[in-house]
């Protein structure tokens, strides 16, 4: 296996798995109010494999793509600015149980991704419409994107929050 493929993997499922572990769907989570279109609970397991995997997809193709020392460490920034997002944003709505919080994160992490699509290598040649980097990228746009509008709601049915309401 190529060493481009198995650290996009590694660091797809350190992300994933990171996120996942901050994820304790317990009482806390269970007594919010959440509207009436929330997905099913075990819907967001497949959808975060689907995204882990076409993420780690288009990180490698971008990678072969960048030819000059600059463009590999602007992959690796982009992704690592991407990854430390994606956990923040667990940790605060999950662990810390500050969806509010977490709201005003979710800004930042739909940004690293929007600046994954337009910031990543690609054939040369290829606009970003027509790249299957951009393609492979739109679900996990398309996700936090929903994600956020989901995050609003739970936060007006159940505002305030209360500082320091943490995990036990």
């Amino acid at each position: 296996m190529n060493k481009d493929v198995v650290g996009a993997s590694a660091g797809a499922i350190t992300v994933l798995g990171t996120g996942g572990a901050l994820t304790t769907i317990g009482p806390w989570y269970a007594a919010l109010k959440k509207p009436s279109w929330q997905p099913p609970g075990w819907l967001f397991g497949p959808a975060w494999t689907l995204i882990g995997v076409l993420t780690t997809i288009a990180a490698v193709r971008s990678w072969r793509h960048a030819k000059a020392p600059g463009e590999r460490n602007r992959v690796l920034a982009l992704f690592a600015c991407n990854g430390v997002f994606n956990v923040l944003w667990s940790l605060l709505f999950f662990n810390r149980r500050r969806p509010d919080l977490a709201l005003g994160e979710i800004v930042p992490l739909w940004g690293s991704i929007a600046a994954l699509i337009l910031g990543l290598p690609r054939k040369p040649g290829t606009s970003v419409a027509s790249s299957s980097i951009t393609w492979l990228l739109l679900p996990y746009l398309g996700w936090v994107s929903f994600a956020a509008v989901l995050n609003y709601e739970v936060v007006r049915l159940n505002a305030p929050f209360e500082k320091g309401s943490g995990s036990d």
